[in-house]
């Protein structure tokens, strides 16, 4: 057997030198990454971005989000609905000032976005708790947390009002996510 014959041993250091030339790179840098979609590429989300979205997806969020803009709505509707039909519009009245109407306004504005405001905040968060303990997004956590929202308004009332505000509640909440799930 000749020398060019002989079998050869590599060396450890031989060994990564030719694993690093044959693999490539030892560090993958998370930027790098694509993800193929059918659109096109997309970019593995840093830790930053992931922590700013778990804080927008928390209920605590979606809960002052929607007690906000309930009393954006409530508001609204409240000075629209003192505008159409005053409170102590009588014939033997005396005619009101203008700071009088305005205070009625006030208190009917205030009223309704109160109202909405703790409507939306008390169904989103009782939603949100419900959706994340089942794990699952589907028509029964919004039927669920009307009826939870509707019998804790309805309490204030009684027992009876309470059970109807649920069954009510969770009726309407119900055909609304049965609307907003199969038109969209």
């Amino acid at each position: 057997m000749s020398e060019s014959q002989e079998k050869r041993q590599f060396t450890a250091e031989e060994w990564d030198y030719l694993t690093k030339y044959f693999v490539g790179n030892n560090f993958r840098y998370r930027q790098n990454i694509i993800i193929p979609k059918s659109v096109g590429p997309i970019q593995i989300k840093t830790n930053e971005e992931k922590m700013v979205e778990s804080f927008f997806e928390s209920c605590m969020f979606k809960s002052m989000m929607s007690c906000v803009v309930g009393y954006g709505l409530g508001a609204a509707i409240g000075l629209f609905s003192s505008s159409m039909g005053p409170a102590s519009v009588t014939d033997t009245a005396e005619p009101q000032t203008a700071r009088q109407v305005f205070r009625e306004m006030k208190t009917t504005t205030l009223g309704y976005a109160k109202n909405f405001a703790l409507i939306g905040a008390l169904f989103s968060g009782v939603e949100c708790v419900i959706e994340s303990t089942r794990g699952k997004s589907d028509w029964k956590n919004g039927t669920y947390a009307g009826a939870v929202t509707g019998g804790l308004i309805g309490l204030r009332a009684g027992v009876k009002a309470g059970v109807v505000g649920a069954m009510g509640f969770a009726a309407f909440s119900t055909v609304i996510d049965y609307y907003m799930h199969s038109r969209f």
